[in-house]
């Protein structure tokens, strides 16, 4: 199966192959420098996540969220059981009552949705609520799930990408039955059940998450291995054996905290935390489309059921359920889903190392591989944001299901180091959602946005898949859509004052989190800004990342964080520890959110050693919670605060803390996470940490390194793809201090690799100890890179303007306030100005200022201390005009004068002669 997409692994396994016997027991094999690992699947625990690891912080009550049924890579179908103890996810571990297996959910949200279409095999004709179990009696593993209920009703589930099959055994001396309700999921619901001689077929439509308006239709059809011996509709708790259709509906009993700026708007002042993620008692009503069927077996106590799913048809359905399983028996799809899976887990291949950690590993990378979600039929068709059913080009797929927030992270780019044609797909998809929505969402379920949580990181997860080589999609059209969105309400709340002036101030209508809004927008921008480069498009590229310093625009200097700041550019009240205009986080957890220049921000806070004191205090507890001074690793904005060292010069900070966090934050029982799995995110930090190498920075590919934690590992960059080969004897999770490197056979004393390292496969081999060694990568050559707007290099000379004169600073002074103005050229050092490599213009060993940080037309220009803020940044354009980034207006002369000594002012950019300068370089 050479080249096949993992949207058609299942199905061709399952369809070419004869029933296998069971997989032999895992073992490590080296073919020359490379690692093979038979048999990942049996490490995954699919109950990792399923109980609360940590405290809830009033945030998906501390647990992963995950849910152990069987499901595909990037499946469609997820068929799960969903325990009476409601939580995210649908299952409760510490729960013992399962009342239905729905076909679908998400893994790890913060906020419920799908469960739709739960099954339930019951005794005797009798409708029932739920059925006990213990969790002895109950199994899972990739692609299957196994559970016998204490009644002796046992039910075995496999599934194919678009397609699940069930084995429902019955004991002895009962009538075997069995519930559908189309009207159910974990939100309100309503649906439609019709019923064959031997099959079953409908529609859902539900919606809600996190209380927003989204929607959508799932079909299904299923099929199963004999007629009914009975069937009928269940209304008033009896079956009515009349009716062959029904429609109905149920209220949802999922919580929908507030995470969307109108809810978040909306709560009372000091309304405490958001709702929780457990309900202990959640059993919804019968729908009125619940349908109840029952089987003759005496041939055999077993009924085996097929069923597709589609969000276009009742016969893409079919059609799902044709292509994808072809007639194969149970263990044939259950065991062609494990070789899918054995595919994509193997593609990280680990030598050495415990049990436990083999665990953690590949349970990681297998929640990692959940979603995105295929959204296309197996004919290409699927509905789009616009309403309508269009058609993928052959040999492709869409998906669906987007945590924008969340997984822009790490988790799109793990997925598309390891299946770069999927992520690339995943990537056209994004395309595909916002030229038919007109805008990008932020977090996208099915075929409909949400709103949910704040930034713009759809482009993000566009462009860092491209950076990782995936590039097999219209980038232009990214690009395009992605400069036109910054103008949309709906993709940019609080666009208008964060191009003016370079921020989003505190309170703006329609934002949550206006500090975290800003950093998200900057971090966005920065990123289609590399997607531009890499295109060719320039005028974009300049555009965007000059918008990417409005961090600076946050920074106050006098506390050294990045705080939320008025429109008048005052700053409120202000405590590290406050959540007020951030999002799930506080200040001192966003402050380190610029990921892409480090050096800049580092270089603000005082300088490496003052950073790696702030880091020191920061990472000492690592999961405090979002009201903290402390990082919360069991949430997304803290996740790239461990790998931040390596730019301040201590590697083995980095190598310590990603240890420590990755050893006692994450485990292999049930509550093994301690916050929201968020459709994979924080497995991927996971996987990342286990490997050693992070992707740092939005939109670029380089990797940042620690030490991995196994001594040998090989990764297959998709099916045949090229190959990265880590070699760290001894490594353990004591043994985590580098203290040497080597990349394909030459000595490097650089704790990071490039883009070209990542996209063309090579070797790392590392020396390992059990003790620090700080003086490896403390070199400041030896850093990552952080990128900024001004030249590589400093460059020094003449500000030529109007008149053939030069901007001056008046009398060569150096107090701060002191004006700038035109002068007659004479070659003072009043007159010679450096083009720093972070957008600033210096003379005298001061910056050129916009005085109190105005955008205002006509706002004093000065000479100032340089503080790393916005009113300090100037854009040199090609048209000759010094912008003053945060602004977007000009520096321009009082009075469009040219005399000596008129003073240097802002003012509208209007393309006069006034305006024209020239920089050096």
């Amino acid at each position: 199966m050479k080249n096949a997409r993992i949207v058609r692994t299942a199905l061709a396994l399952a369809v070419c192959s004869s029933a296998v016997a069971a997989a032999p027991v895992a073992a490590t094999a080296r073919t020359p420098g490379r690692v093979t690992v038979a048999d990942p699947a049996q490490y995954v625990v699919p109950f990792v996540g399923t109980r609360p690891g940590a405290p809830s912080f009033g945030l998906g009550d501390g647990a992963g969220n995950t849910f152990p049924g069987a499901a595909a890579p990037l499946g469609m179908v997820q068929w799960s059981p969903d325990t009476v103890a409601y939580q995210y996810g649908g299952y409760a571990y510490d729960d013992d009552r399962i009342r239905g297996f729905s076909l679908t959910h998400i893994s790890g949200a913060g906020c419920g949705d799908y469960g739709n279409i739960p099954f339930l095999p019951v005794l005797d004709g009798a409708p029932a609520d739920f059925a006990e179990f213990s969790h002895a009696d109950e199994s899972a593993s990739p692609g299957s799930y196994a559970v016998t209920f204490g009644n002796g009703v046992r039910t075995e589930l496999a599934a194919t990408p678009r397609s699940g099959i069930a084995r429902f055994s019955y004991p002895a001396g009962h009538t075997a039955s069995l519930t559908v309700d189309p009207g159910q999921g974990f939100n309100d619901a309503s649906g439609y059940v019709a019923l064959g001689t031997d099959s079953i077929s409908g529609y859902t439509d539900s919606g809600g998450f996190c209380g927003t308006a989204n929607r959508y239709r799932i079909y299904f059809s299923v099929v199963f291995d004999r007629p009914f011996s009975s069937s009928g509709i269940v209304a008033a708790g009896r079956v009515d054996t009349g009716r062959r259709s029904a429609s109905g509906s149920s209220k949802g009993i999922a919580p929908q905290p507030a995470r969307t700026a109108a809810a978040q708007a909306a709560r009372p002042a000091g309304g405490g935390e958001q709702q929780e993620g457990v309900r202990p008692e959640a059993v919804p009503r019968a729908s009125g489309a619940k349908a109840l069927v029952s089987f003759d077996t005496a041939a055999g106590p077993t009924v085996t059921a097929r069923v597709g799913i589609s969000f276009v048809s009742v016969e893409g359905a079919r059609a799902n359920l044709a292509a994808e399983q072809a007639g194969a028996g149970f263990d044939q799809v259950r065991d062609a889903a494990r070789r899918s899976w054995n595919d994509l887990l193997g593609r990280v291949a680990v030598g050495g190392g415990t049990t436990r950690e083999r665990r953690v590993l590949y349970t990681a990378l297998y929640h990692a591989m959940l979603h995105p979600s295929v959204l296309s039929d197996s004919d290409g068709r699927y509905p789009g944001f616009d309403g309508q059913v269009h058609t993928v080009p052959a040999g492709h797929a869409r998906y669906a299901d987007f945590s924008g927030w969340d997984v822009y992270r790490s988790q799109t780019q793990l997925l598309a180091l390891l299946a770069p044609a999927e992520a690339a797909d995943i990537a056209a998809s994004i395309v595909d959602q916002g030229a038919r929505a007109g805008y990008f969402d932020r977090w996208t379920l099915a075929a409909d946005g949400t709103g949910v949580m704040v930034g713009d990181p759809l482009p993000i997860i566009a462009a860092g898949i491209h950076a990782f080589g995936a590039t097999g999609f219209d980038a232009a059209a990214l690009v395009r859509q992605a400069v036109a969105g910054r103008q949309d309400d709906r993709e940019r709340p609080g666009h208008g004052p964060y191009d003016r002036i370079g921020y989003v101030p505190a309170g703006t209508d329609g934002t949550w989190g206006s500090a975290a809004t800003t950093l998200e927008y900057t971090s966005a921008d920065f990123a289609v800004a590399q997607l531009a480069a890499r295109i060719g498009d320039g005028a974009s590229y300049d555009l965007l990342m000059h918008r990417s310093t409005g961090w600076r625009s946050l920074f106050n200097g006098a506390s050294g964080y990045l705080q939320p700041r008025r429109s008048d550019h005052a700053w409120p009240a202000f405590t590290p520890d406050q959540q007020d205009e951030y999002v799930e986080g506080s200040a001192a957890q966003y402050t380190w959110m610029v990921p892409y220049n480090h050096r800049g921000l580092f270089d603000a806070m005082g300088g490496d050693g003052a950073v790696t004191a702030r880091l020191d205090a920061f990472l000492a507890d690592l999961n405090a919670g979002p009201g903290s001074e402390h990082a919360f690793m069991g949430n997304e904005p803290s996740l790239k605060a461990p790998w931040a060292y390596v730019y301040a010069g201590r590697p083995d900070r980095t190598q310590d803390v990603v240890r420590r966090a990755l050893t006692t934050l994450f485990g292999d029982g049930p509550d093994g996470e301690v916050g929201n799995d968020d459709l994979g995110e924080l497995s991927a930090w996971a996987v990342w940490a286990a490997l050693g190498m992070y992707p740092q920075v939005p939109g670029r590919a380089e990797l940042v390194l620690a030490g991995p934690l196994f001594p040998a590992v090989t990764v297959r960059r998709g099916g045949d793809g090229p190959v990265i080969e880590l070699s760290a004897p001894g490594a353990s999770a004591a043994a985590r201090y580098v203290h040497g490197l080597a990349v394909d056979g030459r000595a490097s004393t650089r704790p990071w690799v490039g883009e070209d390292f990542v996209r063309n496969g090579g070797r790392l081999d590392f020396t390992l100890g059990t003790d620090p060694a700080p003086g490896l990568g403390g070199d400041p050559a030896d850093a990552p890179p952080s990128f900024d707007v001004g030249p590589a290099r400093p460059v020094t000379g003449a500000v030529g303007g109007p008149a053939a004169k030069c901007l001056d600073v008046r009398s060569g002074g150096t107090a701060d306030g002191t004006p700038v103005q035109l002068y007659g050229c004479n070659g003072t050092e009043a007159q010679r100005w450096t083009r720093a490599s972070d957008g600033t213009l210096r003379a005298l060993g001061k910056c050129l200022d916009v005085s109190a940080s105005r955008s205002d037309a006509g706002a004093p220009v000065q000479l100032w201390q340089c503080n790393d803020t916005g009113a300090q940044q100037w854009w040199p354009k090609a048209d000759g005009t010094l912008v003053s980034t945060p602004s977007g207006r000009c520096l321009d002369l009082a009075g469009g004068a040219t005399a000596d000594g008129t003073p240097a002012q802002l003012s509208d950019c209007a393309g006069t002669g006034a305006r024209a300068w020239t920089v050096p370089g």
